[in-house]
């Protein structure tokens, strides 16, 4: 019989003691970052602010915001705060929309990115003894090496797969008998499929417990992979340029959204136009403060991820809503603000379909125009009476509840491509 694992003291934390941890390690942060990075002192400098002006965590608004663009213009290295030969490890993103974003870490870096990966893991549902299969790629992007140094740092078995190759990630979940999977939710989704195809069922397999992460995913896309895998599915977040996964997770005793770990990351939500602080609890864009970085401090960094804070429940720290759109994957169509998993959302309601789907944005003259092609449930021809009535539904229900028209390309089993990484649900051909 596996026993549980036991929470830090600072989960369990009073709030009191929790804010002032966190102030006293981002003034810690602000003082460092200025005094080693040439970026962010021209930035505070700028902006007529020093570190010694944040004397409370209201404070921090007074500071810069700090972008994407922010770490391409200082490609490649222009963000570190500590000499090269401090590095232990550089991570990169894929750079397909321009300078790849590039990230440091010491080893102190790395040792409190594995801790929280660790936390993460253990809060979704690990037990000791378990084995852990990571489907997340290795190399440059974070997902992999950092699903891998946590669940190592946990005590946990490792099974370092990758991503691709998804008949033999089958066979070897079905011949290693792992108990849990670290995948984004949509490749989760073709592992599914390649269950059925070899003939396995999926919900007999030895997964109990998916982490999943790199991507948006619906609450509705999380009962999908839990009916038909047999699994608990959580939500684990993070993103590069704040320090990769582990930045929050799910608890698996409320799937109530990611919570943050506050000891290391201080969370605020602005609104996206004014870059104004909202209050806790109202929708709005995600910005982060690093409290513990060393090699690539990261203040008040623009995340583009839409979401609202929530007080704790499993733990003391707050809460994320779960992330389902970003401000920068946003389709405006003819005024109409439209979120790739609000589409998602309704295709899930249909029976007749499945979850492999793109959204395709073309332009005739003026006007912008979106297509969803969308892939029937398996063994079902796409020009059968349930599929042709499950298309009639969705563009109903997309002007129904979206306010939106579009058109629906029913598409047969498997002719959508299947990604290996994050899915690409957006393909805009209105600049082509």
């Amino acid at each position: 019989m596996k026993t549980e694992f036991t929470l830090e003291p600072i989960e369990k934390a009073s709030e009191d003691e929790l804010r002032a941890l966190q102030l006293q390690r981002l003034k810690s942060t602000l003082a460092h970052a200025y005094a080693n990075s040439a970026v962010y002192r021209a930035k505070f400098d700028a902006a007529g602010v020093h570190p010694q002006d944040c004397r409370s965590l209201s404070d921090l608004a007074k500071f810069p915001f700090t972008t994407k663009a922010d770490l391409r213009d200082s490609y490649p290295f222009g963000m570190f705060a500590v000499a090269r030969d401090k590095l232990a490890r550089i991570h990169a993103s894929s750079g397909t929309t321009g300078k790849p974003t590039v990230v440091g870490y010491t080893l102190n870096d790395i040792d409190t990115w594995s801790h929280c990966v660790a936390r993460s893991i253990r809060a979704a549902g690990a037990r000791p003894g378990d084995t852990v299969h990571v489907s997340y790629g290795y190399g440059l992007f974070t997902g992999g090496l950092g699903a891998h140094y946590g669940a190592e740092k946990l005590g946990l078995t490792v099974v370092p797969f990758g991503g691709g190759q998804t008949e033999r990630q089958v066979q070897l979940i079905n011949d290693f008998r792992p108990d849990i999977i670290m995948v984004t939710p949509s490749y989760m989704l073709a592992l599914a499929d390649e269950f059925e195809r070899q003939g396995l069922s999926a919900r007999d397999s030895s997964l109990r417990l998916g982490i999943f992460g790199a991507e948006p995913w619906t609450n509705d896309m999380r009962l999908n992979i839990e009916q038909r895998m047999g699994m608990d599915a959580v939500d684990i977040y993070g993103l590069s340029e704040v320090i990769g996964p582990g930045v929050a997770s799910e608890c698996v005793e409320t799937k109530d959204g990611p919570t943050i770990w506050e000891d290391h990351f201080y969370p605020e939500i602005i609104n996206p136009e004014t870059g104004e602080p909202v209050a806790d609890g109202e929708l709005g864009e995600l910005v982060f403060t690093s409290l513990s970085k060393e090699a690539m401090p990261i203040i008040r960094y623009r995340t583009r991820d839409l979401t609202r804070l929530l007080p704790g429940t499993a733990r003391t720290m707050r809460r994320m809503e779960k992330i389902t759109g970003r401000s920068d994957d946003m389709m405006i169509i003819r005024g109409v603000n439209v979120f790739p998993t609000q589409i998602e959302e309704l295709i899930l309601r249909q029976p007749a379909l499945s979850a492999h789907y793109q959204c395709v944005l073309t332009r005739e003259g003026p006007l912008d125009h979106l297509m969803v092609k969308v892939e029937t449930l398996a063994g079902l021809s796409p020009d059968s009476p349930q599929a042709k009535a499950a298309a009639q539904a969705l563009v109903h229900e997309a002007k129904a509840y979206i306010g939106t028209s579009l058109n629906v390309e029913l598409c047969a089993e498997a002719s959508i491509e299947r990604s290996h990484g994050k899915a690409k649900r957006v393909v805009d051909l209105r600049k082509r």
